[in-house]
């Protein structure tokens, strides 16, 4: 099973409204925004879409709209954050009625963790019962699947199509790429690390960054491809600030702020995360307007 997944891929946020339902249409315009960027890919549901607190029914919402609003412009990938097989598969199988184009699973992610053997056969469950492509979402600290078990499932598993590498920083991320995996794509997640992951050989990224500012991620992607490292580097000083300001246990609100900050609007966050304090506003947009992004 095949699935052309490269450049940037930007994961979207998913706006809530004041009663912490999913707000379509603010995710709709969302979508319209990075496809006029030129985007070769979206991700819904994910970390940075909040997806460790969606329902299945809030997830389908979510990936519906944007396979609707993509229109097949660009394959959506779908993420699942769930602690068990069959509610990963759950999730899946409803998910996979929207159309999306694949499935980024992350690993369990509670205190207690499978041995690689039950990890590949997780992976191999859940492909086999979706029967959609599977992007393995290697992001849970105390869960990280090690780089020889992730190449594994991506050799071993033919509907396992990629690995997006965000655990373990550069290191987990620069074994796999040198271990150059026949069976599936490697794209990074190590947000302060996009240029040198590129240099490495990652084929693109799916990171939140990209959603922040996905007009310079592109920019910078397009001059890695045409070998133009000055600019590359010069948007990686750029955007490493902008993903400074970001981080946080309270990622996604802080992301939603960045894009207000913009005049684009990403709807509110949910509970309990940290709403935003205006130290971390302030230092949100002062990220922004040093790496010329527009801030209204």
């Amino acid at each position: 099973m095949s699935l052309n997944l490269h450049g940037v891929i930007p994961p979207l946020v998913t706006p809530f409204d004041s009663d912490e339902h999913v707000d379509v249409e603010l995710l709709r315009a969302e979508v319209r925004h990075h496809l006029d960027v030129g985007v070769p890919g979206l991700c819904v549901t994910g970390s940075t879409g909040d997806g460790q607190m969606l329902s299945a029914e809030a997830s389908v919402a979510v990936a519906r709209a944007a396979v609707e609003e993509t229109a097949g412009a660009v394959p959506v990938v779908a993420g699942i954050v769930r602690d068990s097989t069959a509610e990963v598969i759950r999730y899946g199988l409803a998910l996979k009625e929207t159309g999306v184009d694949a499935l980024q699973v992350t690993p369990v992610h509670y205190l207690f963790q499978p041995d690689e053997a039950t990890t590949v056969d997780y992976y191999r469950r859940i492909a086999e019962a979706t029967g959609l492509p599977i992007v393995v979402y290697n992001v849970i600290p105390y869960a990280l699947i090690p780089a020889p078990t992730v190449l594994r499932v991506l050799n071993e598993i033919p509907s396992v199509v990629a690995v997006k590498q965000s655990g373990g920083n550069i290191h987990q991320l620069a074994d796999l790429l040198h271990a150059d995996p026949a069976g599936g794509t490697v794209l990074t997640a190590v947000d302060d690390l996009l240029y040198p992951a590129y240099l490495l050989g990652a084929k693109g990224a799916i990171s939140a960054t990209l959603t922040v500012a996905p007009e310079l991620a592109v920019r910078q992607w397009d001059a890695v491809q045409a070998g133009d490292h000055q600019t590359a580097l010069a948007i990686h000083n750029k955007l490493l600030p902008v993903w400074r300001s970001i981080d946080g246990p309270n990622m996604t609100v802080r992301i939603k702020a960045a894009l207000r900050l913009q005049g684009r609007d990403g709807g509110l966050g949910a509970s309990p995360l940290t709403p935003v304090s205006d130290a971390e506003r302030e230092a949100i947009a002062t990220a922004l307007t040093a790496a010329g992004v527009t801030v209204v």
